[in-house]
């Protein structure tokens, strides 16, 4: 059975634009040639960090939400610790409730996207 799961990893600062495209493009396909399926990916842009990672303060933010084997993640999060472009990252499963709210959520960013 497939879980739904979310996934946000902070890519080191100094990378250019198609550098930190080419480490999304990774993880995406990392995640659709395992079987699994990439619901939505957001990427939140350059932000501040709360506190310095690794003497840096800035960091690249992306999102991925997806459905996969639970025994996918272990590989997966084994890929992020590989990459050294890779700061931090946190993957979670999502109940029913987390699912429904995350619908909701991307509707909004859509919501949002054709309005301007």
């Amino acid at each position: 059975m497939l879980n739904q799961y979310e996934t946000v990893f902070i890519a080191t600062p100094v990378l250019s634009d198609a550098q930190f495209k080419e480490v999304v493009s990774k993880f995406s396909g990392l995640i659709t040639a395992n079987n699994a399926e990439l619901i939505y990916e957001e990427d939140w842009g350059l932000k501040k960090l709360a506190y310095p990672i690794q003497k840096k303060s800035t960091g690249f933010y992306h999102l991925f939400e997806f459905k996969a084997d639970p025994s996918f993640i272990e590989k997966f999060e084994i890929e992020y610790r590989r990459d050294e472009r890779i700061i931090r990252f946190l993957t979670f499963k999502l109940d029913k409730h987390a699912v429904e709210y995350s619908a909701k959520r991307r509707i909004k960013v859509k919501a949002k996207a054709e309005e301007k």
